[in-house]
């Protein structure tokens, strides 16, 4: 079969299939790009002759059509996924930081960056980086840290092991992530003859390892001798499907259970064993338990340090970690005794393994005693009454109200995360998607899209601050232009919250974290910029509905649900608060020596602190 090496890519790519449980669904469905000199010719015309077979997403950011594919599969727990092509040069390399945010979140993402000549014809061509001590090193060689697995095909020929490789490594619980095939312009548009078994239907079936007998035992024991045992849920949880088999070995043992971001909603909110988000931003109840847990077993969790908040939660000195996880890497972690299996098998095992054990009485009534007080913090936090801007939990408190238990909220970066994993109330685990692992600012609008096609019989809200929004907020378009219908909530504060206030507690005065003129003293500290992001998103074809007030907020959102588009609603906040109150550490080391007295204060305050941080061993 006579083809170009980039349709055979796509007629390759339309017959990849995933297969778990007995469902078979294509892998990738669809292809995101924008158009330039070194895919225009190649991908481009692959894509205009076969668009049945692969459907094409024109984005406005490269780096939005990566989010917009990593938020797709996360939605689709890793089962299927988006491609994406680029033009050489910056366009390329625009999707870097989209790929590393994939891979820190273990998200399949097929991004196919174009290269420059394989024959070196016409070196140097537009956008070409001259390297003087290589002859084969161009800038998609940035993408080989960030992603799981990077071939460069200089022969039409190349194509056939390594898109095999490459969906191997997308199809793998395990080892998923980005994955990287950078494709030379010219040899996008060579000719070959192609095998026809190359282009038949494929099934990648992603099994769910069994646990081993031996280690179940060891874990099963470890759980029987504890007193105060406490479960950390992560995203693991979710791309299983595990929840159910959560919330009944949960109910069943009486261990409580705290989560991640990625983990939330795997057990409810009002669940009786569930205590909320773990870690830096955690509640008082999952951080007073994770103080004294003696068994912590880990489910799908990668312990970020905001999970663990810089090794120092898990405060009982013989503390003893289990952890439940498909990645070695992950499993191991914390000198773990290793579970190696599907979440959702493994916790069935551990719930069969011990069907006649559970915690004291007097554990479970502490647990719901300690749940039971973080959620009248947390009705205090949505119902502060500050004037006269109202206080950012206030806001998210009545969309909280607002919105329907499979509603999804979005966010991603500044203050936002913390507030969510403190106080979010969530019981449907595909309605909560705070992207925390590389918390990167621009990911949300763009998730909102990816989201939005996942899963369009849901509500999709995306939350986003000023500083991201002005950041990344063109996927916006893409919404209108694929009439898609999503609320984006924009929280207007003039600057950084969530960095203004951490600057403050480390000395540093908030400096640089405030949108302001440059006033006499040659400072960043003058009148506010007058910055209308709300005309902005008008611009762009939205409706755009402002809110001054918590009342006004409620009726907006209540509007944007009724309207049938997308839907921007513009509120301002207090930039100073007031913030729930915090219970544990994040280690950001602060200057050791100063002229400024708060960065000394600060730093006795981080020695103190950096004294109980330590290795669990």
């Amino acid at each position: 079969m006579r083809l170009t090496t980039a349709q055979a890519l796509v007629r390759f790519l339309a017959n990849q299939y995933s297969e778990r449980d007995g469902l078979e669904q294509r892998f990738i469905p669809a292809m995101w790009g924008i158009f330039g000199h070194g895919n225009v010719a190649g991908l481009g015309q692959a894509l205009l002759q076969y668009p049945r077979e692969m459907p094409y997403y024109l984005a406005r950011n490269e780096q939005g059509q990566v989010h917009a594919s990593a938020a797709f599969a996360k939605m689709r727990d890793r089962l299927q996924t988006f491609a994406c092509t680029a033009s050489t040069g910056p366009g390329s390399t625009n999707m870097i930081t989209g790929a590393a945010l994939a891979t820190t979140n273990r998200l399949p993402v097929l991004l196919l960056p174009s290269d420059m000549f394989a024959t070196r014809a016409p070196d140097p061509v537009l956008q070409q980086l001259e390297d003087t001590r290589a002859g084969d090193v161009s800038v998609n060689d940035a993408f080989r840290p960030v992603s799981k697995y990077f071939d460069r095909i200089t022969r039409p020929e190349q194509l056939i092991p390594a898109a095999l490789a490459a969906m191997r490594v997308l199809t793998d619980p395990a080892e998923t992530g980005a994955v990287t095939l950078a494709l030379p312009q010219d040899v996008q548009a060579e000719a070959f003859d192609w095998p026809e078994e190359f282009f038949r239907r494929r099934v990648w079936h992603i099994g769910r390892p069994v646990p081993e007998e031996p280690a179940l035992a060891r874990v099963a024991e470890l759980l029987r001798g504890a007193k105060s045992p406490l479960i950390v849920a992560g995203g693991g949880v979710v791309y299983s499907g595990a929840e159910h088999e959560l919330r009944k070995f949960a109910e069943a043992t009486g261990i409580p259970v705290a989560d991640t971001h990625a983990g939330k909603g795997a057990v409810p909110w009002d669940h009786p064993c569930a205590v909320g988000g773990i870690g830096s931003t955690g509640t008082s109840a999952a951080n007073a338990l994770a103080a004294e847990a003696d068994v912590v077993l880990g489910i799908g969790t990668r312990y970020s340090d905001f999970t663990t908040a810089s090794h120092t939660v898990f405060g009982n000195p013989d503390v003893t970690f289990a952890n439940l996880n498909v990645a070695r890497l992950d499993a191991a972690k914390h000198s773990a005794e290793m579970l190696l299996a599907d979440a959702k098998l493994g916790i069935s095992a551990l719930h069969t393994a011990l069907h006649d054990w559970e915690v004291d009485e007097a554990y479970r009534s502490r647990t719901r005693m300690l749940a039971d007080e973080w959620q009248r913090t947390v009705d205090a936090c949505f119902t502060v009454g500050h004037h006269p801007l109202p206080a950012q939990t206030e806001i998210l408190g009545a969309l909280n109200n607002a919105l329907d238990d499979r509603d999804v909220v979005i966010n991603a970066a500044g203050s936002m995360p913390g507030d969510l994993q403190m106080l979010w109330r969530a019981r449907d685990p595909k309605a909560y998607n705070v992207e925390y692992a590389y918390s990167c600012m621009g990911y949300e609008v763009a998730a909102g899209v990816g989201t939005k096609l996942a899963a369009p019989d849901r509500e999709v809200v995306v939350l986003v601050g000023d500083g991201s929004y002005l950041m990344m907020s063109q996927e916006l378009v893409t919404m209108i232009a694929e009439g898609l219908k999503v609320i984006v909530v924009v929280v207007q504060n003039h600057g950084f919250a969530s960095i203004g206030s951490l600057s403050e507690s480390l000395g540093s005065q908030r400096f640089g974290t405030s949108y302001r003129y440059r006033s006499d003293s040659g400072q960043l500290d003058g009148g506010k910029l007058p910055v209308d992001l709300a005309a902005n998103a008008e611009s762009l074809g939205a409706t755009v509905l402002r809110a001054s007030t918590v009342d006004d907020f409620t009726a907006a959102i209540v509007q944007a649900k009724a309207n049938e588009h997308t839907t921007v609603v513009h509120v301002e906040t207090d930039l100073y608060g007031p913030n729930p109150p915090g219970s544990a550490w994040w280690d950001v080391p602060v200057s050791e020596v100063s002229e400024l007295e708060s960065t000394s204060k600060a730093h006795e305050t981080y020695a103190a602190l950096k004294r109980t941080q330590r290795h669990y061993l």
